[in-house]
């Protein structure tokens, strides 16, 4: 029987140098012995040669570090039978998660991460008070003779496994700019702005009980404190009670579950006289009780009324005179009319006006607007993409519409595209089908029904001339159906 002495704690070097030494010479894992122990046993093997690394699968070679700092005394000797198995012929063993080994070793490899995780969470450090003062043997060694000492500071934790060294660089990182040290039962760690070393062990009175800032830190803890999600289940689960006494805001949580109920209950109270937004049947109330007498009256409160539709930074109000013989509705704003507040200024409005000229339409003569109000878009980067309005955001803008359109009584609307023809009749028509003269049921006007000049640019460059041919064909049929409703 080989018996390998390693140092106590996580001696990864020194198991690595071992097994590399047992796996050249053949020895199995059941021929081996691992121990801790400070001095060496009666039968502990004399220092040894150094032996080649071995070529062991990138799974193997990573979970050996991960499990080293277990606390189980056999956790050794488990990964040397893993590091056997794996240079004789299973080199996929750490998939086969139902293997007895695989699965101690992995459940070895969880709880010291899980132990890491709670020491980044819950480890605080405290003010030492006096600068340079208490620094352990062999601290601040990396400051130069002569230079003022800067402030140190203090924690003390206590591990469930031998971390100390995996989790000391996480606070490197984390807290480069001012010395710290870590103090546990087995170990101790300190940074002095240069270098990170590891010494013995701690104590906790060596720790201050408290310093300054935690009078601050505990204040905004409560502060953040929800009591409607108050669940002490998860927070016990999530906060263990064995770190309590080295967390400072803990000493109030107490307070703050017993007042939980009747904060929450409180809380409940108050809600009515919360503002609302965005709850579309109250705020459509709100502007019917308004009763506008006019179209500038209508718009005013556009103006200042909050979108229906998120996204838009203004309202995009309709443009043309009262009493125009043709009115055009349209889906909603665009990006460049919600820049400039002007409707059908963009791309498909471009398009519309060459086409309303070719037709024999004058467009300051005809009335613009969309069926919603506002633009409602996503941003992707510095694009602002079209979104288009549900079923429900058209209903909403109803309203403002039929109002709307009831000032300016025009004797034709066109509606262009099926959003607007949602808005004008309550219904989702085809276009392609319904595309024409239209009745419009309980309007007083007559109806006619389009595409969207946006539906015209999305086509391919094929099919765009027949399809622009047709879509001014019906702005003529529009033009003659006006001056025919005229006469």
């Amino acid at each position: 029987m080989r018996t390998i002495r390693l140092a106590p704690g996580a001696d990864l070097a020194g198991f690595r140098a071992a097994a590399r030494r047992l796996a050249a010479e053949g020895v199995p894992p059941e021929a081996a012995a691992f121990t801790t122990a400070d001095a060496p046993g009666l039968f502990a093997a004399p220092p040894e040669a150094e032996a080649p690394p071995l070529a062991l699968p990138k799974p193997v070679a990573a979970l050996i570090p991960a499990v080293v700092p277990h606390r189980d005394p056999e956790r050794y000797a488990l990964l040397y039978g893993l590091v056997w198995r794996a240079l004789h012929g299973e080199r996929h063993l750490l998939e086969v998660a139902s293997d007895p080994l695989v699965h101690r070793l992995l459940r070895m490899r969880k709880a010291v991460g899980r132990d890491l995780h709670k020491m980044h969470a819950f480890l605080r450090f405290r003010r030492v008070p006096g600068q340079g003062e208490g620094q352990g043997e062999g601290e601040g060694q990396g400051r130069g003779q002569g230079q003022e000492p800067r402030e140190r500071f203090a924690a003390w934790f206590e591990p469930d496994h031998h971390i100390l060294a995996a989790a000391a660089p996480f606070f490197v990182e984390r807290f480069p700019a001012f010395d710290w040290s870590i103090l546990t039962p087995e170990a101790s760690a300190h940074w002095d702005g240069a270098a990170l070393r590891l010494g013995p062990p701690g104590r906790r009175e060596d720790v201050p009980a408290t310093d300054s800032f935690e009078a601050g830190w505990c204040a905004y803890y409560a502060s953040t404190f929800n009591p409607a999600r108050l669940n002490p289940t998860a927070m016990r689960a999530e906060m263990p009670k064995k770190y309590w006494r080295n967390l400072p805001e803990t000493a109030a949580i107490p307070d703050l579950v017993r007042a939980a109920r009747p904060r929450v209950a409180a809380m409940i109270e108050r809600e009515p006289a919360l503002p609302q937004k965005r709850v579309p049947a109250r705020a459509l109330a709100a502007m019917a009780a308004q009763e506008p007498a006019s179209l500038d009256a209508l718009n005013a409160i556009i103006r200042r009324s909050e979108p229906l539709v998120p996204g838009a930074t203004q309202a995009v109000l309709g443009e043309g005179p009262l009493g125009a013989a043709i009115a055009f509705v349209g889906e909603q704003p665009g990006d460049q009319e919600d820049r400039q507040g002007r409707p059908f200024v963009g791309p498909a409005g471009q398009l519309l006006t060459r086409a309303l000229e070719a037709a024999g339409i004058e467009r300051p003569a005809a009335y613009l607007t969309n069926a919603v109000k506002h633009f409602k878009f996503e941003e992707r980067g510095r694009r602002r993409i079209h979104q288009k309005p549900t079923a429900g955001e058209v209903a909403h803008y109803r309203w403002w519409l039929d109002r709307e359109l009831g000032f300016v009584r025009p004797r034709l609307v066109v509606g262009l595209g099926a959003t607007a023809v949602l808005a004008l009749t309550g219904q989702t028509i085809p276009i392609t089908r319904a595309r024409g003269p239209a009745r419009f049921a309980g309007k007083p006007y007559t109806g006619f029904i389009t595409v969207h000049p946006s539906y015209l640019l999305r086509l391919p460059d094929g099919a765009k001339d027949a399809a622009y041919t047709a879509f001014v064909d019906d702005l003529r049929r529009v033009r003659a159906l006006a001056e025919e409703t005229a006469a």
